[in-house]
């Protein structure tokens, strides 16, 4: 056919020297039967394929490969996807504490009619520009704590292959053809609305700018082939797409009838040269989603759609906003069916996160910077209430009062407070030295049960995606922790001596047994806050990086172990107003309070 001798530019960035693909369909090398082929990528997920004579070791752990999206680099990264991938590295730490070899990939998508503007505005070349955005991000998830495995960009020679590839074999399944398109435009969805679906004005409902009237001659995938096969799928599986009310949202979509979607771009819009009318440039998100494949693949290593598929398909979650669970949810499954790929295990669709009652994008000018939160705040704060405050899966509003308030009672004080009152005692009474093993302390006593009660119900939340269940149920702990030694009040106990005091230190050891297990159970949340409860405990960085989840289990501290000196562990965030003891009669009136975080203060 015509298409199949066409030419598409590289996925590089808009405006770059035009780098071309021949998709002229070249041998289609085989995939693996798609049962085999999951079995198999999770196994050989970040490791080395063992041999046949190998066959007699035990197997490997099973593998569990989470993605963010990949962010659009026309401007710097905001609170919303920060918010994404605090999210995502939460469950990729507490699979790491399940033992599972984890896969967290995230990115950056670098081609597109946005990042062309982008770029002119600011007086760089688009490459420069990519550079710059790109690694922005790279720097903000370590300011985050992010502990990501794979991070792609679209402009990556690795994907370029990959493209290549998956091009040639949706091609040769006679999914893809050329064709006339009319209709109205969303520059910053990258997609063509119904009018239907449109605000007032031809508004776009998302970013609230108008849609423009555009026609092209375009490659077309052949979505509406898949109407059934995808209608199969989420009866099949509905945990397919979670949570159940986006679920309910795509079989909408489905049900209403698919439509084919352009998969070009004419270049002349880009500013590349046109040779002739075969040159098109492929559509951002049908390359865009095949960063999820090719991020697998190692740097330098001879990139293959079948490599990518070996090292670390199917992807378990895909972890995403709400505005592009069209793409995920619909889109993309029918793009790997075309390709004879397993689709992925789920996709989930947060909510937005919203200021003044709106959504925070980009695009509408109204962000939430996350940096700036971090200096403020620390990054356990940022961390924790976002988690916290916004149920995963539904829409969260930002207040700075609520969130001083959140993190200040529940880790300053429900945590922090806890731990240092407690090294206090045990310092100033029996010299930061654990006198009972904990089994021995809590022997006959019901508060292990409890405590044992509470992370199995933590661990569920966590297995569920409820990362706010998940906290509260953690700090639930820390409220058990706080009600006992203020009901067993080992201060008097001590100075009553004799039985009194020797029950004083048991008690000690139990809260301490305590923290210990909070800071394992709110390790996926707040990594670096646990790791100085754990140091703090007596243990080492080494031996709390290789923690995993049955560590949560009652038995660890042993008599004779010696704790550190007490030293509060989180920042309480002050006000200025809090410092001066009183409020001026205009900052009364609600004046702006001036926040700051005082360093490592006692709560």
């Amino acid at each position: 056919m015509a298409a199949g001798r066409a030419f598409l530019c590289a996925p590089a960035c808009i405006g770059a020297t035009a780098r071309r693909l021949a998709f002229a369909s070249p041998p289609i090398r085989p995939l693996a039967s798609a049962p085999h082929r999951r079995a198999g990528a999770r196994a050989r997920c970040c490791a080395t394929v063992s041999s046949s004579s190998d066959a007699s070791t035990s197997a490997p752990p099973p593998s569990y490969v989470i993605t963010t999206p990949l962010y659009y680099v026309n401007a710097p990264p905001h609170m919303g996807s920060a918010y994404t991938t605090i999210a995502a590295d939460a469950i990729a730490r507490f699979q790491r504490l399940l033992e599972k070899r984890v896969i967290f990939i995230t990115g950056t998508d670098e081609h597109g009619e946005k990042i062309a503007t982008s770029a002119e505005a600011s007086g760089r070349n688009p490459k420069e520009h990519c550079d710059i955005i790109s690694n922005s991000y790279k720097t903000l998830w370590a300011d985050l704590d992010i502990e990501y495995d794979k991070f792609i960009r679209t402009t990556d020679p690795k994907h370029e292959a990959v493209v290549n590839d998956f091009y040639s074999r949706v091609l040769s399944s006679g999914d893809i053809y050329r064709a006339d398109y009319e209709g109205l435009y969303c520059v910053s969805c990258e997609e063509y609305k119904d009018e239907k679906e449109l605000a007032e004005n031809n508004c776009c409902p998302v970013h609230l700018k108008p849609c423009l009237p555009r026609k092209e001659d375009n490659y077309f995938f052949a979505l509406s082939k898949y109407q059934h096969k995808l209608e199969e799928l989420l009866t099949r599986n509905p945990s397919f797409v979670r949570p159940s009310h986006r679920l309910h949202e795509v079989e909408g979509w489905i049900k209403s009838g698919l439509r084919d979607f352009s998969i070009s771009r004419a270049s002349v819009e880009w500013g590349i040269p046109v040779p002739n009318d075969t040159k098109q440039t492929i559509y951002v998100w049908f390359d865009a989603l095949l960063g999820y494949l090719s991020a697998s693949v190692d740097d330098g290593e001879q990139a293959s759609l079948q490599q990518a598929v070996d090292r670390g398909w199917p992807a378990s979650l895909h972890l995403i906003g709400k505005d592009i669970l069209r793409f995920h949810a619909v889109y993309w499954p029918a793009m790997l069916m075309s390709a004879g790929i397993s689709v992925p295990d789920a996709v989930f669709g947060h909510g937005f996160l919203t200021k003044d009652g709106m959504k925070m994008g980009k695009s509408l000018g109204n962000t939430l910077e996350p940096k700036d939160l971090v200096d403020r705040f620390g990054v356990d704060a940022v961390r924790y209430f976002f988690l916290r405050e916004v149920e995963f899966g539904n829409d969260g509003d930002y207040s700075e009062e609520r969130f001083i308030n959140t993190v200040n009672a529940h880790l300053a004080n429900t945590i922090g407070n806890l731990l240092n009152r407690t090294l206090g005692l045990l310092k100033k009474n029996c010299n930061s030295m654990l006198a009972f093993d904990s089994i021995a302390a809590v022997d006959g006593n019901s508060f292990k049960n409890n405590v044992e009660n509470l992370v199995d119900k933590a661990k569920s939340h966590y297995e569920n995606l409820s990362l706010t269940s998940a906290c509260e149920t953690i700090l639930e702990i820390g409220n058990l922790g706080n009600l006992y030694i203020d009901e067993q009040a080992p201060w008097s106990c001590f100075k009553q001596g004799g039985e009194s005091a020797e029950k004083a230190a048991k008690d000690l050891v139990i809260i301490l047994e305590t923290m210990r297990i909070i800071a394992i159970a709110l390790s996926p949340i707040t990594p670096s806050l646990s790791l100085r409860i754990y140091t703090q405990l007596g243990f080492t960085e080494d031996q709390f990086s290789t923690l995993r989840w049955d560590d949560t289990k009652w038995g660890a501290l042993k008599a004779g172990q010696a704790m550190m000196e007490p030293k509060p562990i989180f920042a309480k965030i002050e006000t200025e107003i809090e410092e001066k003891g009183q409020a001026s009669p205009k900052e009364g009136k609600g004046g702006k309070k001036k926040t700051r975080s005082k360093g490592l203060v006692e709560a």
